[in-house]
């Protein structure tokens, strides 16, 4: 089409004379805008409905990108634009032209069915495509708004549905989209509030949120948050809470805030946890209750009455430790006594072995064996421990606890504060009766050790420095397990396995093992169960095969085989599948190297006259290889493994391949659309028959350049049959999917996800 012809066209599109502009494209108001100190045109806070009719047009020579002050000095009226008789402004209108020229109207179309879409139905996320092109701006001077077009960018298509809109010049026509440099409203909740908003859902969320004031079409402002939470290890899914008014807002900005206060005073006894709820929104739990705001001065009051509870058996623990501290205490000190004792015994002899007289002396000395005991010691110790019972019943008296209707956040933090503070102070007798029953065993055994040394001393051959080495010679480091108070004011730190940072290494040693342990065929036989001959495989292996499962499988094979020219139409078999000259270069991960991906259809020996009978045989010969790969291969790393799948069962006998990484794993099964996942998780410890799929499993390495590593996938290969799996635990969270990713206007599914973790019982 001529050039003059295509302007032509569009500008009868746009319904646009340029002899005769309309009045409504001509009508200029003052603005009065000032542009804002501080504000980020990436970032949009308010999306609104405006009316065509409400907003003016100004076109700027600038780019999108450049400072909004000098974009908007440099601003003009579209008016002057549209304006081919004065010459002053000719290059303006130039200008005009040459956007309309560039412009398509297939892009224009792809802008109103977007806009029709967001009249009926706003996206889960709120943005949209074509979002950065808006730039709309609301002037509070003189309650207008109005759209600032960058001349020297190269997309126009919002702009011209906007004249083209403006053109038909319908009284209530809309348009839904952000508003560029304001701020929020601040008509339900502040300035600093929505700061704090924020801050507060990173905590529980551990992502940034983004927070919208959204206008519907008759001007009600609802509050939107959008953004992703964790919901099971490292599994997040997405989530939206929408706050309608300002009651609820508050309400819910309320509810985090003390929670925010409680798990940042009180680490150590809140956590809160997300999951996502039937409505795509976040629901908060504390040890599996769900909070609510509603509910939260009746949870205030049972959390301050528990921590009272606590308190009361932790002074009650205190008490009787206390007891046996000072029991050790006073065991400790004869025990002192009685050693030195016997120090001093043996220092006796080696002075009065130098004379008769002196012998004479030590034998009616020692002779009776006589052992000094310090009753006092004891008698006080009773005397004290009365008196601080009496004290210790007198303080309870006068702080007796009396119950209150309500208790506010601040009193439960004190409350906890002192709970704190006791329970660091049980911590501490434990310890130190750890300490003194660790020192009271040594000296028993030193005291022991005395007597026998003693009981030689007549060979007048031992010294007191033999005496000490000798008494000291069963001194223990520490007690044996099963004899320390138990101290569990604190949570023990175990090693976690974290894929993300340690499956490099995870990967790198175990290719390395799987390449000096599997044969050729073994890998080709694993690399067939990571693609769709996997049930056809399980159906075999369990004696389940129906004549017509071989036969779709086997049709299917051989269709992609076709579609992928390894199997030609006229050829019975490709004679170069598989082979190469050794000289084309891939890479893995920006690792070169000259290795050829294994093929299914090689593997599978399929040809064009390939019959059912063959084809099992040659699945039957792949289930034995992978048995025997199984049993030569196993890990000695501790780490859990993921299943995803829509069974209600696992099913043991099958060639079972979990995933070291859930995030992958729950993704796969999201898209076969279906409502309830189970997610089966294995903690693997010890020895145990698995195969992790490394990068030999997807390659052969016939040049020996193939990179080290488990770098195409995170599946591993778990011999289920042969573990004995113990019940861990079970529960259940939700992730949000679309039914279309690639629509931002698909609907949400709520995917409820069970998980069954089991242990090894070794």
């Amino acid at each position: 089409m001529p050039k003059k012809d295509e302007m032509l066209e569009k500008l009868k599109y746009l319904g646009l004379d340029l002899n005769k502009v309309p009045k409504v494209l001509t009508e200029v108001e003052e603005l009065e805008y000032r542009v804002p100190k501080f504000y980020d045109e990436s970032q949009y806070k308010q999306y609104r409905f405006v009316k065509v009719k409400d907003i003016q047009i100004l076109l700027t020579p600038a780019n999108r990108l450049e400072d909004l002050e000098e974009k908007y000095k440099k601003a003009a009226p579209l008016s002057d634009f549209l304006d081919s008789e004065n010459e002053e402004n000719y290059i303006k209108h130039t200008t005009f032209l040459n956007m309309l020229k560039n412009v398509k109207i297939e892009k224009i179309e792809e802008i109103e069915q977007e806009q029709e879409k967001l009249s009926k139905n706003l996206p889960f996320k709120i943005k949209f495509s074509s979002n950065y092109l808006w730039q709309i701006y609301y002037s509070k001077n003189t309650d207008k708004y109005f759209m600032l077009v960058p001349t020297e960018d190269s997309e126009y298509e919002a702009f011209f549905y906007l004249l083209k809109k403006k053109i038909e010049n319908k009284k209530n026509a809309q348009i839904f989209v952000p508003i560029s440099g304001i701020d929020y409203s601040n008509q339900y909740l502040k300035k600093t509030q929505f700061q704090d908003l924020e801050n507060y859902m990173w905590l529980f969320t551990k992502e940034w949120p983004l927070v919208y004031e959204v206008y519907d079409k008759n001007d009600n402002l609802s509050i939107q948050i959008i953004g992703e939470t964790y919901v099971y290890g490292k599994v997040k899914s997405l989530y939206k809470i929408k706050l309608d008014d300002k009651e609820e807002t508050t309400s819910f900005y309320r509810l985090i805030k003390a929670m925010f206060i409680l798990q940042t005073e009180l680490p150590n006894y809140f956590e809160f946890k997300t999951n996502i709820n039937k409505d795509g929104a976040i629901d908060f739990y504390q040890e599996n209750k769900k909070i609510e705001y509603k509910d939260i001065a009746n949870w205030l009051k049972e959390e301050y009455l528990l921590c009272e509870e606590k308190k009361k058996n932790t002074d009650q623990l205190i008490e009787i430790d206390n007891e046996k501290l000072e029991k050790l205490k006073s065991e400790s000190v004869l025990l002192d006594m009685e050693y030195i004792e016997k120090e001093k015994q043996i220092s006796t002899f080696l002075e009065c072995k130098k004379s008769f007289f002196g012998k004479v002396k030590y034998f009616f000395k020692y002779s009776k064996g006589k052992k000094k005991k310090v009753k006092s010691e004891e008698n006080k110790l009773e005397e004290e421990i009365q008196e601080e019972t009496i004290e210790s019943n007198q303080e309870e008296k006068d702080n007796m606890f009396v119950e209150k209707d309500n208790y506010t956040i601040e009193e439960l933090i004190q409350n906890y504060k002192e709970l704190e503070e006791k329970e660091n102070n049980l911590k501490n007798i434990l310890m130190d009766i750890n300490a003194l029953k660790l020192k009271n065993k040594n000296l028993n055994k030193k005291i022991e050790n005395a007597s026998e040394y003693i009981k030689e001393i007549d060979s007048h051959k031992k010294s007191i420095f033999e005496f000490w080495k000798y008494s000291n010679k069963d001194e223990m480091e520490s007690l044996p397990e099963g004899e320390e108070e138990e101290i569990n004011i604190e949570k023990k730190i175990t090693k976690v396995f974290d894929y993300e940072e340690d499956l490099e290494d995870f990967g790198k040693k175990y290719d390395r093992k799987l390449r000096k342990t599997l044969s050729q065929e073994e890998t080709d036989a694993l690399y067939i169960t990571n693609t769709n001959v996997i049930e056809v495989l399980n159906k075999i292996k369990n004696n389940e095969l129906l004549p017509k499962d071989l036969d779709n499988n086997l049709k299917q094979i051989k269709k992609e085989a076709i579609q992928e020219s390894t199997l030609l139409e006229d050829e019975e078999f490709d004679i170069f599948s598989g082979t190469d000259d050794g000289t084309k270069v891939s890479k893995i991960k920006n690792t070169k190297h000259r290795e050829l991906p294994k093929d299914k259809f090689k593997i599978l020996e399929v040809s064009k006259n390939t019959k059912q009978i063959g084809y099992k045989l040659v699945l039957e010969q792949i289930i034995s290889k992978i048995k025997s790969a199984l049993e030569n291969a196993e890990i000695d790393d501790d780490l859990p493994v993921y299943k995803a799948t829509v069974d209600e069962t696992l099913n043991k006998n099958n060639i079972n391949l979990f995933n070291i990484n859930p995030v992958s794993e729950i993704s796969e099964v999201l898209n076969e659309k279906v409502k309830d996942i189970y997610l089966y998780k294995i903690n693997l410890t010890g020895k145990t028959n698995c195969i992790p799929y490394t990068n030999i499993i997807f390659y052969d390495n016939q040049n020996k350049t193939l990179p080290v590593g488990m770098d195409l996938s995170t599946k591993i290969l778990v011999d289920v049959n042969k573990l004995e799996l113990v019940d861990e635990n079970s529960f259940q969270f939700n992730v949000i999917n679309f039914e279309n990713k690639d629509d931002e206007f698909s609907k949400i599914i709520i995917n409820k996800v069970n998980v069954l973790e089991y242990n090894i019982n070794l």
